[in-house]
C-alpha cells in the first residue's frame, strides 16, 4: 500500500459504497480510498447473466453466511451469500431494478426519519437511472450512470407466467413497476448493459477510476477493526496480504459493507451491546445498542413443478441444441440461454390478509427450481418464489465469543409471516394451474399435491422456507434508543468521523428488491456529505 492517509475511507465496494466514492470523488481536491474485502470483478460467470447462479456458493466470490438453527424452521441454518467482489452483492444478485412501494418510504418518515419520504427519496432514483425503455419521466432518470433495462431474450415461459397471471389472478399486466403503481405481473427491469450484468462499481467507478488520480481503489483488503481515538475514528486497521496495516482518514470513514458487514465490523471495533461486546471479549468503546438489533429479510417459499417441455430452462437432451449454441448466440447477438437471470418474470400480488399495497412478490423462474436445494436438476419445469413483502418477525446479529458474526432471522417469530406466505403459495397455485400451461402440465414437487390445508402448508413453509437474500436495518437509522445513525446525516451516534450507508440504515424493510435502493441510500449519503451535513 503506497499510501495510508485518505480524505475519506469508504468501506465496501458494493451498491452503496460505490456510489458514494465515484461522487465523493468529483471534487479532485479530496482523496478517497475506496476498499473491498473481495477481488476483482472481471469474471464472465459475473458479467454474463446467467452466470449469478454459479456464485451463490463460491468460496471466491461470496461471504457464504449460515443463519443460527431457526427453531420455528425444524432448526434448519439457512443459507445466505452475500457478494465478495467489486460490486458487492450486485455482482451476484438477479440484477432486478425495483425501488420499493412510496408508503416503505412514508413509513420511513412517520418513524422519524424525516427527509426520507417518498417525495425525498425520489429524486436520488432517478438522479441514478439512465432508463433505456422510455418510461415515464415522472419516475425515471434519463442521464445517470446506472442503466436500466429489460433482459435481452426473456423465455418464453416467463411471458407464459404473465398470460396465467392475468387470467388466473385478475391483474394487470405492469410494464413499470416502479412507475404510478406496482401491483400486477409483468417482465421485470434489470441492472444491465449490452445484456451484461451492470453492478454499481460498474455504473459508477469503473468508468472514471483511471481518470481521477484522486480515487484510489484497493481489492483484498479486508477491514479488521476501526481505529479509535476516545469516541473519534481517525481510520482502519487492515488486513492487506495477511500483513496488518493502518489507514488515515483526515475526514471520514464511511461504512458500506452491508447489513451483516457493517455491524460486524461496529462490534468488532467495540461499538455495539455493551453486554454482547463484554461477552466476546471486547472492551466498549460505545455502547450502541441497537448495532445487530431489528434484522428483517424476505421469508420466501417456493412452488415448483416438473415439465417435459424443453423450452423451459433445463439439462436434458431435447435441450441440447440450445445448450450448445448458446455460447455462441450470446456473444453474437447477446441472445438465448445466456441472457437470462432466471427471474425474468413476476409481479406484486395482494393475497385476502393484504392492507392497501400488495403483500407478496413472486420470482417467475422459466426451468425447474430444484426441490432438493440443488443448484442444477435434470429435466424442465417452472417454478415460482413466493416471498412475504412487509415481514413481522425480526431477528438480530450476535457477536460469538471468538469475534464471528451469529446470524438469527428469528423466522417465523410472527406467525402473521406464515400466514401470508400460505396464501401467497396458494394464488401462485393458481397461476400455474392456468390454462395458460396445458400443454406442460406435470408433478409439482413443492409443496406438493398433498400439502393442501394451513396445518400442511405451514409444515411445508418450516421444511423448505428460506430466504431472497435481502437483510437490512442491522443499524437502523431513527430517533429512538435502539437507532444507530441519524437520519438527519447517517453519522453514528456518539461516534465523531464514521457515517453508514448501506441496507443496514433501513428502519423497515421495503416492498421489493433491495438493489436499487441501497444505490439511493448511496446518492443521498454523499449529498450529506458533500454539504457537511
Amino acid at each position: 500500500m503506497s499510501e495510508n492517509t485518505f480524505d475519506y475511507i469508504v468501506v465496501g465496494a458494493g451498491s452503496s459504497g460505490s456510489v458514494i466514492a465515484s461522487r465523493l470523488s468529483e471534487d479532485p481536491d479530496v482523496k478517497v480510498l475506496l476498499l473491498e474485502a473481495g477481488g476483482s470483478d472481471n469474471n464472465l460467470r459475473i458479467k454474463t447473466p446467467a452466470g449469478t447462479i454459479t456464485l451463490y456458493y463460491s468460496k471466491k466470490y461470496s461471504w457464504n453466511y449460515y443463519s443460527v438453527p431457526q427453531k420455528e424452521m425444524n432448526n434448519r441454518s439457512l443459507h445466505c451469500p452475500r457478494g465478495k467482489a467489486l460490486g458487492g452483492s450486485a455482482s451476484m444478485n438477479s440484477m432486478i431494478y425495483i425501488r420499493g412501494h412510496a408508503s416503505d418510504y412514508e413509513r420511513w418518515k412517520d418513524a422519524g426519519c424525516e427527509g426520507w419520504g417518498w417525495d425525498d427519496v425520489l429524486p436520488y432514483f432517478r438522479k441514478s437511472e439512465k432508463n433505456m425503455l422510455g418510461q415515464d419521466a415522472k419516475y425515471h432518470g434519463t442521464d445517470g450512470p446506472l442503466l436500466v433495462d429489460q433482459p435481452k431474450d426473456p423465455n418464453p415461459f416467463s411471458h407464459r407466467f404473465i398470460k396465467a397471471a392475468k387470467n388466473a389472478l385478475g391483474v394487470k399486466e405492469n410494464t413499470d413497476f416502479n412507475g404510478a403503481e406496482m401491483e400486477g405481473c409483468g417482465i421485470y427491469n434489470v441492472t444491465q448493459k449490452d445484456g451484461k450484468r451492470l453492478s454499481s462499481y460498474q455504473a459508477f467507478v469503473a468508468p472514471v477510476v483511471n481518470q481521477r488520480p484522486n480515487l484510489t481503489v484497493l481489492t483484498d483488503v479486508e477491514v479488521e477493526k476501526l481505529i479509535m481515538d476516545g469516541n473519534q475514528v481517525t481510520g482502519l486497521r487492515v488486513i492487506d496480504n495477511g500483513r496488518h496495516q493502518d489507514i488515515s482518514a483526515r475526514q471520514e470513514v464511511i461504512l458500506s459493507a452491508g447489513a451483516l458487514g457493517t455491524p460486524h465490523i461496529m462490534m468488532k471495533s467495540g461499538l455495539g451491546p455493551a453486554d454482547q461486546l463484554k461477552a466476546a471479549g471486547i472492551d466498549t468503546v460505545v455502547d450502541l445498542p441497537g448495532v445487530g438489533q431489528n434484522l428483517q429479510d424476505h421469508l420466501d417459499g417456493l412452488v415448483t413443478v416438473r415439465s417435459n417441455n424443453s423450452k423451459t430452462l433445463g439439462f436434458s437432451v431435447g435441450a441440447l441444441p440450445q445448450i450448445l449454441t448458446s455460447p455462441f448466440r450470446y456473444l453474437f447477438s447477446r441472445k438465448g440461454w445466456l441472457t437470462t437471470n432466471y427471474v425474468e418474470a413476476g409481479g406484486f400480488f395482494k393475497t385476502p390478509l393484504a392492507g392497501d399495497i400488495p403483500d407478496v412478490q413472486f420470482h417467475y423462474v422459466p426451468g425447474f427450481r430444484s426441490h432438493r436445494g440443488r443448484l442444477f436438476e435434470w429435466g424442465h419445469g417452472y417454478a415460482i418464489h413466493v416471498c412475504v413483502l412487509q415481514p413481522k418477525s425480526v431477528g438480530e446479529l450476535r457477536l460469538g465469543s471468538n469475534g464471528e458474526l451469529q446470524l438469527d432471522y428469528n423466522f417465523l417469530s410472527n406467525m402473521e409471516d406464515a400466514k401470508v406466505l400460505t396464501e401467497g403459495i396458494r394464488l401462485a397455485r393458481k397461476v400455474l394451474a392456468d390454462p395458460a400451461y396445458d400443454d406442460s402440465r406435470g408433478e409439482e414437487m413443492l409443496p406438493g399435491k398433498q400439502v393442501q390445508s394451513d396445518e400442511e402448508m405451514l409444515e411445508n413453509i418450516r421444511a423448505n422456507g428460506a430466504t431472497v437474500f435481502h437483510p437490512v436495518g442491522t443499524c437502523k437509522m431513527g430517533r429512538d434508543d435502539m437507532s444507530v445513525v441519524s437520519p438527519d446525516n447517517l453519522k453514528v451516534k456518539g461516534v465523531q468521523g464514521l457515517r453508514i450507508a448501506d441496507a443496514s440504515v433501513m428502519p423497515k424493510l421495503i416492498t421489493g428488491n433491495t438493489n436499487a435502493p441501497c444505490i439511493m441510500i448511496g446518492e443521498k449519503a454523499a449529498d450529506m456529505i458533500r454539504s457537511k451535513a
